[in-house]
C-alpha cells in the first residue's frame, strides 16, 4: 500500500543522506545552545561544511535544521551529535523518513517488506517497481521527470549504501541489518511501530 502525500519530496535530490553536516549541525544545537540563525552563520562563516559556495552552504544547513527538528526531541539529537557512527547513521536515517514521505514509505514498503519475508534480493527491478506504483497514485509524482526519478532513486541507494544496508549501487542482495537500541526505543516512543520494519525489527 502506497501512502503519500510526496509534495515537496523532490528536494531529496538536492540534499541526499549528509550525515556528515548533519551530524555538525546537531553538535551546534546540542553543545552549544545555538539559533537556527545562529547555526547557519556559524557555519557559513567558518565553512564548517568545506563547500564551494555560500548558497550550497545555506541550502545544506536549512535542510540539515529541518531533518533535525523531525525528530521532535532534543536527547535523540545528541544521539547523532555524540553516538557512534553506526547508531548516529541510522537516528539520521530515522529523521530522514520522518521528514520525507517518500523515503518513509520505501524504507517501510520495499525494504521492510523484504526484511519481513527474509527475502533479501534487491536491485533495480524493486525501485522501478515502487515509483512506477507511486507514479499511478500519485500526481505529484506523476509530474516528475524521468531524470528527477533517476537521481532519487540513486538516492535512496546512497542511503541503503551509508546505512549498510547494500554493500554498492550494482548489489543484489540486501545485508540483515540490526537496529541499535537508541532508534529502536525513539521509534517506539513516537508511536512509530510500523518503521521498525525498515530496520529489520519484528518483535
Amino acid at each position: 500500500m502506497i501512502l503519500g502525500n510526496y509534495r515537496g519530496s523532490g528536494a531529496i535530490t538536492r540534499e541526499q543522506f549528509l550525515f556528515y553536516e548533519t551530524r555538525i549541525v546537531a553538535r551546534l544545537m546540542s553543545d552549544e545552545s545555538l539559533s537556527d540563525e545562529e547555526i547557519t552563520s556559524r557555519i557559513i562563516e567558518e565553512n564548517l561544511f568545506q563547500f564551494p559556495t555560500e548558497k550550497s552552504l545555506k541550502r545544506t544547513v536549512t535542510g540539515c535544521l529541518k531533518r533535525l527538528r523531525c525528530l521532535e526531541d532534543d536527547e535523540l539529537i545528541k544521539v547523532i551529535a555524540h553516538s557512534p557512527m553506526e547508531v548516529g547513521k541510522q537516528m539520521c536515517l530515522y529523521a530522514m523518513m520522518k521528514q520525507y514521505r517518500l523515503v518513509w514509505d520505501f524504507m517501510i514498503i520495499v525494504i521492510g517488506a523484504k526484511f519481513r519475508e527474509q527475502d533479501l534480493s534487491y536491485g533495480k527491478m524493486e525501485l522501478n517497481v515502487f515509483f512506477m506504483r507511486l507514479q499511478e497514485q500519485d500526481d505529484e509524482v506523476a509530474s516528475w521527470s524521468d531524470s528527477t526519478i533517476n537521481k532519487i532513486k540513486q538516492v535512496l541507494n546512497r542511503i541503503l549504501i551509508e546505512n549498510e544496508y547494500i554493500d554498492s549501487p550494482r548489489a543484489t542482495k540486501l545485508n540483515p541489518i540490526m537496529i541499535c537500541s537508541e532508534v529502536d526505543n525513539a521509534i517506539r516512543a513516537d508511536g512509530n511501530e510500523i518503521a521498525l520494519s525498515a530496520f529489520n525489527c519484528f518483535y
